[in-house]
């Protein structure tokens, strides 16, 4: 259902439920693509942090809140937060990895 075609409290919240459902189902996807470039980083040599990619994510996600109509600066920090939590999962995993222990 579309905003405009709510017209009760009730469907507003029923379909912002419905998205903040799909927004859980995507980050959860997203951890997998993190959790396997943490099993190939070590291979190539690269560390959980790559400052330039960092940057290319965060211009990534700005340029497409402005296209969106969004507030670009908050999406960039809840992105900087992803992004750190992220990076902070990678971190782990290398490092377990490199222990010969198993993932969380």
């Amino acid at each position: 259902m579309k905003p405009e075609e709510c017209q009760t409290m009730a469907d507003v919240r029923a379909e912002i439920d419905k998205l903040d459902a799909e927004l859980v189902r995507l980050l959860a996807r997203r951890v997998r693509y993190i959790d396997r470039a943490a099993e190939l980083k070590p291979a190539l040599g690269w560390p959980a942090r790559i400052d330039a990619r960092v940057e290319e994510v965060v211009r990534n996600v700005r340029a497409k809140a402005v296209q969106e109509s969004l507030d670009a600066e908050l999406v960039e920090s809840i992105w900087r937060r992803l992004i750190d939590w992220s990076i902070a999962r990678e971190e782990d995993a290398m490092a377990r990895g490199a222990e010969g222990k198993p993932p969380r």
